[in-house]
């Protein structure tokens, strides 16, 4: 079990928060979860299946960069030849 199961576990165990789900399968994380998670407005959640339940932990998403260079066309060839544009 990894250290972030290992908190959130322990954190519900030790002070169960509970939250209803709405007709929509919208519900609110109570803010003592979200202070524990590190979670708050326009954060993704993951959810992931254990063997003692399901663990609810902050997504690390990462961001694409519309910027990024490809790498196949970052040579020096390319660099030349895109110069003027």
């Amino acid at each position: 079990m990894s250290p972030a199961e290992k908190q959130v576990i322990l954190f519900v165990m030790k002070k169960p928060v509970f939250s209803k789900l709405t007709s929509d399968s919208r519900t609110v994380i109570p803010p003592s979860v979200q202070e524990k998670l590190g979670v708050g407005p326009g954060d993704q959640l993951r959810y992931v299946e254990t063997d003692q339940g399901i663990l609810i932990e902050k997504a690390h998403v990462i961001q694409d960069d519309p910027f990024a260079t490809f790498v196949e066309w970052a040579t020096e060839a390319d660099e030349k030849a895109y110069a003027d544009l």
